[in-house]
């Protein structure tokens, strides 16, 4: 059996053998001048992005009070990104990462202001929502495959990447806890158009952090193939490799049902728990915090060994506590849950993150993280009109039951993947020199196997 070739990281044993304290490891990815600016630009303007999401979705839901239109409005935002991501994944091996950053979060501040000007002039309508909804999903079928491929570019030791994704999630769920939170009080006091205001007023943040960076360019192909040819060959790469493949599928199982209960969360607020919009911030908060601290938790991880038994583990988690979720009726107990199925979507999500990241090949990696986001963001939106469809007939509790039993059994499937991921991934983790002893082992029996110069 082969495998394919492993990304140029440092020949050194892995940081996890010999690196201090978790923590210390956890935060090593900061002293790279680059990457400080991205994590400090991205941090304020992921803040905007989720406070937009809570007030579009609580938008949709007070002027149509329709499960079926929440669907619908994730859909339009997230289907992009399904049919556009693999041929993006292969533009993205061609282009320069930092040039298209700076070019989507300008299309993305300017879509926030349409959603301000026209909210805060009380002419929006889900007609404009649904088509700036679309917009913002074409914008991030480029900007997500960008985003991750560009990591390995601001942090020059690649021994530090594991750190930087593990902060990169972190980051997505310190404003996934505070932006709800913000975006709930000042819908309460005042109106959505702001919070869409002051989103797009925080990309200034992110694209000042870009442009402030000094960026070595990577050479690239002079004369690159046709686009259909990358595009079959980061195919096969993706599906004939097991580690990658397994990972990919369970992670789109999840984004399919049980990643969209965000869709159905304005209906939990106010139909099922009595609520208004602080109710929805404080949902979307706790799933937040969980998520925040599962990110920590995997930050202070000092190696990528592991992380198979972790995926599986943390898609029951996800997935359990989005069943107990639907069976709360008081908001102490709601938000407890969520806490939990929170904890476990970003365990998973940040868990296979890091594990492709590691053993993807560079001159892959945009066409591999494209499938990342086509089964992370790709799948939800077919997920959110589905559940929205189903949450119209059968009602959003044992909607998002269902949902949660499905993820269940999908991480029962990837345990039994496990032992084939290991045989195949072994290899990979010894070149990388991450498990260190084994590589010794080898080099030494073949020093012994080599004969002697005469």
């Amino acid at each position: 059996m082969t495998f394919p070739k492993t990304a140029h990281l440092d020949s050194r044993p892995n940081p996890g053998n010999n690196s201090p304290g978790g923590w210390r490891f956890a935060l090593r990815a900061l002293a790279h001048r680059n990457y400080r600016l991205f994590f400090g630009g991205q941090t304020i303007s992921l803040i905007g992005t989720w406070m937009t999401r809570i007030a579009t979705a609580w938008l949709v839901y007070r002027l149509t009070h329709s499960a079926l239109l929440l669907g619908i409005v994730g859909f339009s935002g997230q289907v992009p990104a399904f049919f556009l991501a693999p041929f993006a994944g292969v533009w993205v091996d061609r282009w320069d990462r930092h040039r298209t950053l700076v070019v989507t979060q300008i299309f993305s501040m300017l879509q926030s202001f349409a959603l301000a000007f026209l909210a805060l002039g009380r002419i929006i309508t889900v007609h404009e929502i649904i088509w700036l909804s679309l917009a913002q999903g074409l914008i991030n079928a480029f900007d997500m495959p960008t985003r991750q491929s560009f990591v390995v570019e601001m942090v020059e030791r690649r021994e530090d990447l594991s750190s930087a994704i593990a902060l990169n999630s972190s980051m997505v769920n310190a404003a996934r806890l505070i932006g709800p939170s913000i975006a709930g009080i000042v819908i309460a006091v005042s109106s959505e158009g702001y919070c869409f205001l002051v989103d797009g007023i925080s990309y200034i943040a992110v694209v000042i952090s870009l442009l402030a960076m000094r960026i070595t360019p990577i050479p690239r192909l002079a004369q690159p193939k046709a686009v259909l040819h990358d595009l079959r060959e980061g195919w096969h790469y993706v599906t004939r490799f097991v580690p990658i493949r397994s990972v990919l599928l369970l992670l789109a199982l999840s984004s399919l049902v049980a990643m969209p209960y965000s869709t159905l969360m304005p209906i939990f607020a106010g139909a099922v728990l009595h609520g208004g919009p602080h109710t929805l911030g404080f949902l979307m908060g706790a799933s937040g915090l969980g998520a925040l601290i599962s990110a920590a938790l995997l930050a202070s991880r000092k190696s990528v060994l592991g992380l198979g038994k972790v995926i599986p583990v943390s898609a029951v988690m996800f997935g359990a506590g989005l069943v107990a979720f639907s069976f709360s009726r008081t908001l102490w107990l709601s938000l407890l849950m969520l806490l939990f199925a929170g904890a476990g979507m970003m365990q998973q999500m940040a868990a296979s993150n890091t594990m492709l990241q590691t053993i993807v090949d560079d001159d892959k990696r945009g066409r591999v993280m494209s499938f990342y986001s086509m089964a992370f963001l790709g799948m939800t939106p077919f997920g959110s009109l589905l559940e929205g469809a189903l949450a119209s007939r059968i009602g959003a509790p044992h909607t998002l039951m269902i949902g949660g039993l499905i993820c269940i059994a999908g991480a029962a499937w990837f345990s039994f993947q496990l032992p084939a991921i290991r045989s195949a991934v072994r290899p990979v983790y010894v070149r990388l020199g991450i498990l260190p002893e084994v590589a010794a082992a080898v080099q030494s029996a073949s020093t012994l196997l080599t004969p002697p110069e005469n």
